[in-house]
């Protein structure tokens, strides 16, 4: 089992920035890519980011690339999504998730968080 929280999210004005952290516990070692998705009102979840925690490769949708960043703590296993340069769009819930393989697929990941509410004014 893992176990996984997200913190950071908030209320920001359009072009600001937020760190979202999502701390993870439990057998991290069998599950060793995390993975951020965000799901908005009336639409899918979608895939934004992911990371390996051993070889650090990273994954990122189109949308994000050069505006956000993934990075991961090993000693605390604590994984971030660094946002800036927000858009009224990235307004959703997000949510990281713990998974087998580096992909934008939900499928592999087994593990998901609560959620943190991310919402960027106009």
């Amino acid at each position: 089992q893992v176990q996984l929280v997200e913190s950071g999210g908030g209320l920001v004005q359009a072009g600001g920035s937020l760190r979202l952290s999502c701390a993870a516990s439990g057998r991290t070692f069998s599950n060793p890519t995390m993975g951020w998705f965000r799901q908005a009102p009336g639409k899918e979840r979608e895939f934004v980011a992911a990371i390996n925690w051993r070889g650090g490769g990273t994954h990122y949708e189109d949308s994000v690339k050069g505006r956000f960043s993934i990075s991961s703590d090993n000693v605390k296993n604590t994984v971030y999504l660094q946002m800036n340069s927000l858009r009224p769009e990235d307004s959703a819930v997000y949510y990281c998730a713990a998974g087998r393989i580096l992909t934008s697929s939900r499928a592999p990941y087994d593990y998901w968080g609560h959620g943190t509410q991310v919402t960027v004014s106009s």
